[in-house]
């Protein structure tokens, strides 16, 4: 925990800065809106984190091999993949607030179905399900929050709301394992359930619809064909770092509390804190990365944060302690804080250009889903056929590939437009 407290500390008082400096970005009309938006994302990632490091060790005490575990987290991923360009474009036609309203209602029911699942058929289903309620939240809130963002400060605002992502991330696993250490597993799942609902009540009292902003602002609704993505360079290389950043946090969530619980032996408790270290340190680097995003290059931000990532996830393969892991993923940590305001601005760009943010928000989280189901199942595999320490170097290399693609693509533009 010291080490925890060493980093939490300074980060917190920049960040506390940053955000006093900083709040300028965000509207006096539209603030309100962002404080909801905000905390609407906190109450239910944080519920929705608190059984990640759990579901590993539960799925595996009910028999699960590594690709069943996979699987698990894979399945959550599978939904999202075929229903995000689907509600993003709805969003886009229809209005935020109902699919962010429906979808955390839907995220309130699944935490009692977990309760009651007691086969690896059951937490693979159950998690499908959540993974529909969570493609009618997180991009039509992160394209409800581009809509409300002045032009220059795109890496300002979204760090500050990536920060509720980050630190509700961190903030769940690190809360389940003592939860789970406290009382129980069950106990965790209504502890989810109840956070969900409390970002039920906000939505339902506090977010206005947008419709009325969208149509003052000249937004229009605008479906993006797959073909635009391969089409468009910028648009593929935002999917392809998306994808193999997420890739990585998919083999960490699913595989990294076997890892610390089979090779050093730690507690609920401190598989927690493993998970939540390198979460919480990219959410800390949110504010500052985003104000420095509007003011230098954000392509070589992706392109750094990317390069420090894969160094991260190779230092686990050779970690000999507790503290290595520590280490590493704090490391990992770092590098997706450089990397994700600037991507998060750039996709707002986008989807300003096109007239089209739910649909470009829609397409960066399926990255973000393909990544988590592809890098949860390739680890697993690597787990199954070979051993559990293999499968993050296996992560490493697609993040090098990813910020290879993203640099190429980035260049390349570039190059064409001299």
């Amino acid at each position: 925990m010291d080490l925890f407290e060493t980093i939490r500390a300074p980060m917190v008082r920049l960040s506390l800065t940053l955000f006093r400096k900083g709040s300028q970005a965000i509207p006096s009309d539209h603030k309100g809106i962002f404080a909801t938006l905000f905390f609407i994302i906190f109450s239910t990632v944080t519920g929705v984190g608190i059984v990640v490091p759990l579901l590993p060790i539960y799925a595996h005490d009910l028999g699960a091999t590594g690709f069943y575990v996979a699987m698990i987290f894979g399945s959550f991923s599978i939904s999202r993949v075929f229903l995000l360009p689907y509600f993003g474009r709805m969003s886009d036609q229809k209005g935020r607030k109902p699919f962010i309203l429906f979808g955390l209602i839907s995220y309130t029911l699944i935490s009692i179905a977990f309760i009651f699942s007691d086969t690896v058929e059951g937490l693979i289903f159950i998690r499908f399900i959540q993974g529909a309620g969570s493609a009618m939240i997180m991009p039509v809130v992160q394209a409800y929050v581009g809509e409300i963002t002045p032009k220059g400060s795109e890496g300002y605002a979204m760090g500050l709301f990536n920060l509720s992502m980050f630190l509700s991330m961190s903030l769940g696993p690190l809360m389940g394992g003592v939860i789970q250490d406290l009382w129980s597993m069950d106990a965790a799942f209504i502890s989810m359930g109840l956070l969900s609902f409390i970002g039920v009540m906000l939505c339902v009292w506090l977010l206005p619809p947008l419709s009325e902003e969208r149509l003052r602002s000249g937004h229009q609704a605008l479906q993006i064909p797959w073909a635009l993505v391969v089409k468009d360079r910028e648009l593929l290389g935002l999917f392809s770092f998306r994808y193999a950043y997420t890739a990585c946090i998919g083999a960490i969530w699913s595989f990294l509390p076997l890892f610390g619980a089979q090779m050093f032996g730690q507690s609920g408790a401190r598989i927690g804190l493993l998970v939540t270290l390198g979460v919480f340190i990219s959410g800390m680097l949110q504010l500052p990365m985003g104000y420095l995003a509007d003011r230098i290059s954000r392509q070589a931000m992706v392109v750094s944060g990317g390069v420090i990532a894969t160094a991260g996830m190779m230092w686990i393969y050779f970690a000999a302690s507790f503290f290595d892991l520590l280490g590493a993923v704090s490391l990992f940590g770092v590098g997706g804080g450089i990397a994700m305001p600037a991507i998060t601005a750039l996709a707002v760009v986008n989807g300003e250009q096109k007239k089209a943010m739910g649909s470009v928000m829609a397409i960066l989280t399926v990255a973000h889903s393909l990544g988590m189901l592809t890098g949860a199942v390739a680890a697993g595999l690597a787990m199954d056929f070979f051993s559990l320490r293999l499968a993050f170097p296996v992560s490493g290399m697609v993040m090098a590939l990813g910020t290879g693609v993203f640099a190429f693509l980035h260049f390349s533009r570039c190059f064409h437009r001299s």
